[in-house]
């Protein structure tokens, strides 16, 4: 390891933003909707709101769930949260009432931020998960005066009611407090940074804790190794599409970005027209996309129309990118899209390697603080290179359980030659020279739009519905969306006028929409093992074949 890379252990995931704010105080940190936010302003806001925070009573471990989309607010609520020892539970702004509040019991968060448009869902829940306060805004409250009347003028900002009171407060209000003045000892080892979920092998989402070392372990990996001499401090832009409450979102925004005192163009919705004006206004260098991102990109008709040429590096993350895809983005921009991997439980833990052209099906190499091994899932024995088997990792400044799940975590983290290492869920092969290139996933994971969805989470909310005694949820591969969600069900004999729309309508109800299936089939039975476990492969296999048959005929 270099240098730079040292002393990880003794880091807080906010210490190289803060000595960026003191070595380019007049950079711009963060361009939100035109408006720019220096590195000085940024830290004396995040500041601000770490005082307010510790003048309501939030103290050093509690935990602050964070609902709200990309804007300049969940960057200073970030911020502020580590600053006050507090732990960041940041879920997704589209998250309906009844995964929110089974997030908010499950890691003891007894505040939420959220805006005024989802409110209600948080005010449904509020008596129910035993919350202490809620603080809301809107996308458009640290923006000049001017700016917000003339959106609400022509109806351009959506806004919800919400009436303030001691439980609900104004996320505005709360940055005319005085920035914090005490000393937080914060252990980067011991103290957690954030509780993450992610999709459960039993129906309910797990959470993954991290520490303040864990993140800067491969945030400094891609700072240092991957990106390097490429990046040029205080004098680069990144652009930042994906939402930041996604692990592999984050930890470019703080890699490229706030880290190396450069510029940020924070967007808070991927509308693909916004996003190529930005990247040519702003002379955009480096770009994280999932899959579908890039093909939208692609098939806008006036993508000819602009400017691209700033565009260096360019990476996808969420799955694998598609051959076709990765080779009209070169011919339209002259650049490769580098890919990256990593997951929830591990964080970053593979990228290609800048200047070299990845081969296909590749997601890259491991970095530096993430050792790989590709192993039988049934014996656990490494597999020659070349060879298909499961991915597993492990790191020695990651957390190795989940939040209050020892059932879940007995299942994920398995012991390899005295080594306690991450099933990953997918199967890989791994070159000679240590690359790593993708085969297949695990049946439970379903890669929709850039998201990781358990399937076994949707057959659990379809299985509370009083009609259906069993629920198989598989991907069906789509060049758009990368898979389509698929339910196959099974109804109650004495079953009446049940149908796929009612069905889908309940998912809908209770789970965020990237996990609501797209279609419904029914069926008299499912296939099990002679334990009773659900065969999800052989299903999937089963519409793999049929769709085979159609394409021949065709």
């Amino acid at each position: 390891m270099t240098n730079k890379d040292t002393h990880i252990e003794n880091e807080l995931s906010f210490t190289r933003f803060d000595q960026m704010s003191e070595k380019y105080p007049d950079n711009t940190a963060v361009l939100y909707l035109g408006e720019k936010f220096s590195y000085k302003r940024l830290r004396n806001l995040s500041e601000r709101f770490a005082g307010a925070l510790n003048n309501m009573g939030i103290q050093k471990g509690d935990k602050v769930l964070l609902y709200i989309p990309n804007c300049i607010q969940w960057v200073i609520a970030y911020l502020g949260i580590q600053k006050a020892g507090a732990i960041l539970v940041p879920v997704s702004p589209i998250y309906t009432s009844h995964e929110i509040e089974y997030m908010i019991k499950n890691s003891g968060a007894k505040t939420i931020i959220c805006t005024d448009t989802n409110f209600g869902y948080v005010k449904e829940i509020f008596e129910p998960a035993n919350l202490k306060r809620a603080i809301v805004t809107n996308l458009v409250d640290l923006l000049p005066p001017w700016k917000r009347y003339l959106g609400v003028l022509f109806d351009k900002i959506p806004h919800g009611k919400v009436e303030y009171d001691d439980k609900v407060l104004s996320f505005r209000s709360l940055l005319k407090s005085e920035p914090l003045n005490i000393d937080i000892e914060i252990d980067p080892v011991k103290d957690l940074s954030y509780i993450l979920y992610t999709g459960g092998t039993t129906g309910f989402p797990k959470g993954v804790p991290g520490n303040h070392a864990g993140s800067t372990s491969y945030i400094n990996d891609v700072t240092y190794t991957v990106a390097g001499d490429h990046l040029k401090e205080g004098n680069d832009v990144y652009i930042g599409i994906n939402p930041l409450f996604h692990i592999m979102a984050l930890g470019l925004f703080m890699a490229i970005g706030l880290n190396k005192g450069n510029m940020t163009v924070l967007m808070p919705v991927p509308h693909v027209d916004a996003i190529l004006e930005s990247i040519q206004r702003h002379k955009v260098r480096w770009f994280l996309g999932v899959p579908a991102l890039y093909r939208m990109i692609l098939e806008n008709d006036r993508q000819s129309q602009y400017d691209l040429s700033s565009l260096t590096y360019c990476f996808c993350g969420g799955d694998v990118l598609p051959e076709k895809v990765h080779n009209r983005f070169k011919e339209r921009c002259n650049i490769p899209i580098y890919q990256v991997y990593g997951s929830t439980e591990v964080g970053h833990v593979t990228y290609s390697k800048i200047g070299t052209e990845p081969s296909s099906g590749s997601i890259g190499y491991p970095l530096k603080s993430r050792e790989c091994i590709v192993v039988d899932p049934v014996t656990l024995e490494c597999v020659e290179d070349g060879e298909n088997g499961e991915l597993f990792v492990t790191s020695e400044h990651s957390i190795k359980e989940y939040y209050d799940r020892p059932d879940e975590t007995e299942r994920t983290y398995i012991k390899v030659n005295d080594k306690l290492y991450c099933r990953m869920g997918d199967f890989v092969s791994c070159k000679p020279d240590g690359e790593l290139v993708y085969m297949e996933r695990s049946a439970d994971i379903i890669k929709h739009k850039g998201y990781r969805v358990s399937a076994s989470e949707i057959e659990a909310t379809l299985q509370d519905h009083p009609t259906v005694i069993n629920a198989c949820v598989i991907g069906i591969p789509d060049e758009k969306v990368g898979e389509r969600i698929k339910a196959i069900v099974v109804l109650k004999e004495d079953a009446r006028g049940v149908g796929g729309v009612e069905l889908i309508k309940f998912c809908g109800e209770r789970l965020a929409s990237y996990k609501v299936p797209g279609y419904i089939e029914f069926r008299d039975m499912l296939p099990k093992s002679k334990v009773g476990k659900l065969l999800r492969r052989e299903v999937r296999d089963d519409e793999k074949r049929k769709m085979s048959k159609e394409t021949r005929k065709v």
